[in-house]
């Protein structure tokens, strides 16, 4: 006779208990790495003229590396960023800095001017200001009445 009751779902267990082991120990968690491979993380704020985007992106060598856009109120940062440096896949024991292509479309709080925007990289951060458009496009129709 068993001492131990019989549970048909025991192994399943166990091995769920073996998996969640497995995965724990990865160097990253696989859900949260995977959506943010080629997305760059971007803060807005807004003062009382201008909009200002400002993004970390390290690694950038020239301004050939990144595309910046504006339509329909919609922000849009785009580029690549590229090592000359490599070192050799087989010498490689740990890799966790990001290169190839990145983008981004983040929607703008107020519609921004097409003119004066000025974009600055430094220390491996860009920032975007953009002036507040002061003139609305706004028209007023009137109403025929007959």
């Amino acid at each position: 006779m068993a001492l131990i009751p019989y549970d048909p779902f025991r192994q399943l267990t166990n091995i769920r208990r073996d998996f969640d082991r497995l995965f724990n120990d990865f160097p990253f968690h696989l859900d949260n790495e995977m959506n943010q491979l080629g997305n760059i993380r971007v803060d807005v704020h807004e003062t009382d003229k201008e909009v200002v985007a400002t993004c970390d992106i390290p690694g950038l060598q020239s301004k050939e590396d990144v595309n910046i856009d504006i339509e329909n109120n919609v922000l849009r940062i785009s580029g690549s960023i590229n090592r000359t440096n490599e070192i050799k896949e087989e010498n490689m024991h740990r890799r966790e800095r990001y290169t190839g292509s990145f983008h981004r479309a983040i929607t703008l709080p107020t519609p921004v001017s097409e003119e004066g925007i000025k974009a600055s990289y430094k220390n491996g951060v860009l920032e975007v200001i953009m002036p507040k458009q002061t003139q609305t496009n706004k028209k007023r129709i009137d109403v025929d009445f007959h």
